[in-house]
Formats: structure tokens, C-alpha cells, sequence
């Protein structure tokens, strides 16, 4: 069972088109509207189990300042405007995908951002403040953002996001620490790094797949009559990540040393599409499963995106000490 999940989140490229085209077929071949019911359980199960492995502690520890602070002004002066303007250029007349677009503008960081920063032997310990950082502010500021730059165009709810963040964010994260802690005091530090750690993440991705499984099966008649209103969505998401990355590698190779430069590309350019999509659906009531179309599209451009990037790290910034 382990392997399968495993193999189901090392996958999600594979895996996330997979639970779209599911859930398309069965939004066309029977009535979807129960599955709402499903909406909240199965965010709770792609949000709590990422929160377990969260380690809050790292933002108190010293140093990194800099890049922390140049990270977070990409992230939240920088990255949402861009996007904003990308969804405003190609969905001016489609207010819903733009919206989709700047929430997980909004939402930076995600557990991907530390195991991305590792796999390319980059600072693991800023990447990791970065996302608790990240994770914390941009639910704060999201609601915010939103209202003030689609607010005129798309009704934002801004009690039940509010409402809805701290169901799906803040009430997570708080069972997370204390899980973790009751884990750790039970089972030991090293039996939980070795046994229990790694296991998290395969829940979470379980969450994901069953969340886009129902966008699509909400959107499915929609999209069947439309088909190309998902390919539609490829362009913006390949410029918006494109721009995103090579900013961030400018910004790094210019201002930072081989390690941290890492960390400030994979803590910029991935986003926590996961909250994004949470949010998207569990907030917008009806109109949530139109959001969630452009933030289940890019997932596929962000994982490719990040395993090609790691490919050609070394040779952007030089390959580790270590290793020289």
C-alpha cells in the first residue's frame, strides 16, 4: 500500500491529469452534486497531513535573514501582481479563472519547496522557513489581495474565506503540532524521522487527487462541451511559471550564494496549490469548482517545472562544495 501511494505522489504529473479525466468521465456519466458532501472531509485530508510535518520551531532559529526577507517581498510584492496581470490579459471576460489564478499567486510555499531545495542540495533549513512563513502570511493577506484586486469583478466572500482558512489552515496546522508532538513523545525523534515522517505526504497527495476528482466532476458537462477551455489554461500557467523562475534565478544568482539561491528560486516559484484549491472550493460555494479548473492545471506545470529545474541547478549555479 505504501509502495502505491509512493509511487502515486512521486507521480502527480501523471497523477493529477488521471483523477481529472476520472472525474470528468463520471461528472458526465452520473449527477455529481453529492459529492459536495465530500468537499470538506477530503480538504481536511490533504491539509492535515502536511501540517504534521511542519517545522514551526525552524522560524525562531537565527540566520538567513536576508534571503527570508527577499523571498517574501517576491513573494507577496512581486508574484501576485504578475499573475494578476498574466490572468487579466488571457480571462479578462473569465473572472473565475483569473481569480483562480491570483489565489495560488497568494499561497507560496508548500512541503515541495523544502524536498525541491534538498533534491538540489540547496539551504533546507531557510526553505523551511520560508514555508512556514509563506503558509502562515499569505492566508492572512489572501482575503485581502483578493477583495482588493478582483473584488470589482467576482463577489468575494470575505467572511467565509476568512471563515474557511481558519477551518482549513489554522485549525490543521494546530492539530498538526500537537499530533507531532504526541508522536514524537511516543514513538522517539529518530523512529519518527525514519518511520513515520515520509508517510504523511501520500495521505495528503490521496486529499488532492479526490479534491480535483470533484472540481472536474462539478465542471464536467461544461467541459465536455468545451474542450479546450483546459488546454486554454497550459499558455498563462507556462508563462506565469516561466517568469516566475527565471526572476527568482536572476534575483539568486545575482544577490546570494549557491545554497540560499536555491532556496529562494523553489521558495518563490512553487505555490501551496493544495490551499489554493482548498480554498477555491470550500469558499466559493458553487463558483468553486470553475476557480478550481486553472489551480488543478497547475499542478501539472509546477512539478514537471521544478524536476526539470533541479536538472539544470548545478549548472546555473555551480554545483555544491561538496561535490567540487
Amino acid at each position: 500500500m505504501w509502495k502505491l501511494l509512493s509511487l502515486i505522489q512521486q507521480q502527480l504529473v501523471w497523477s493529477i491529469p488521471s483523477a481529472m479525466i476520472a472525474g470528468i468521465l463520471f461528472g458526465v456519466i452520473v449527477d455529481p452534486s453529492f459529492l459536495k458532501a465530500a468537499i470538506i472531509p477530503l480538504t481536511f485530508l490533504m491539509v492535515y497531513p502536511m501540517m504534521i510535518n511542519l517545522q514551526v520551531k525552524e522560524v525562531f532559529s537565527s540566520g538567513d535573514y536576508r534571503v527570508q526577507i527577499v523571498t517574501q517581498l517576491i513573494n507577496f510584492a512581486v508574484i501576485p501582481f504578475f499573475d494578476y496581470f498574466v490572468g487579466q490579459w488571457f480571462f479578462h471576460d473569465q473572472p473565475l479563472i483569473a481569480l483562480g489564478l491570483l489565489l495560488s499567486a497568494l499561497l507560496p510555499t508548500s512541503g515541495m519547496t523544502i524536498s525541491w531545495t534538498g533534491f538540489a542540495k540547496g539551504n533546507v533549513s531557510a526553505a523551511i522557513k520560508m514555508t512556514v512563513v509563506g503558509l502562515i502570511a499569505g492566508s492572512i493577506i489572501t482575503p485581502f489581495y483578493a477583495q482588493w484586486l478582483m473584488g470589482t469583478v467576482v463577489e468575494i466572500p470575505l467572511t467565509s474565506v476568512f471563515q474557511q482558512i481558519l477551518v482549513i489552515v489554522f485549525l490543521p496546522l494546530v492539530l498538526g503540532i500537537i499530533t507531532q508532538r504526541i508522536l514524537i513523545a511516543t514513538v522517539g525523534q529518530n523512529k519518527y524521522n525514519k518511520n513515520l515522517k515520509q508517510k504523511f505526504p501520500a495521505f495528503s497527495t490521496l486529499g488532492v487527487l479526490g479534491v480535483v476528482f470533484v472540481a472536474m466532476a462539478l465542471r464536467a458537462k461544461g467541459i465536455v462541451a468545451n474542450p479546450w477551455m483546459l488546454v486554454s489554461l497550459l499558455l498563462p500557467l507556462a508563462i506565469v511559471y516561466s517568469g516566475n523562475f527565471l526572476l527568482s534565478t536572476i534575483v539568486g544568482k545575482l544577490f546570494f550564494n549557491r545554497d540560499d539561491a536555491i532556496a529562494l528560486v523553489y521558495g518563490t516559484v512553487m505555490r501551496n496549490l493544495s490551499i489554493a484549491l482548498a480554498i477555491a472550493m470550500t469558499a466559493f460555494g458553487k463558483e468553486g469548482s470553475e476557480i478550481a479548473l486553472i489551480i488543478s492545471m497547475a499542478y501539472i506545470i509546477q512539478v514537471q517545472a521544478a524536476a526539470w529545474y533541479v536538472k539544470f541547478t548545478d549548472r546555473i549555479f555551480g554545483k555544491p562544495i561538496e561535490a567540487v
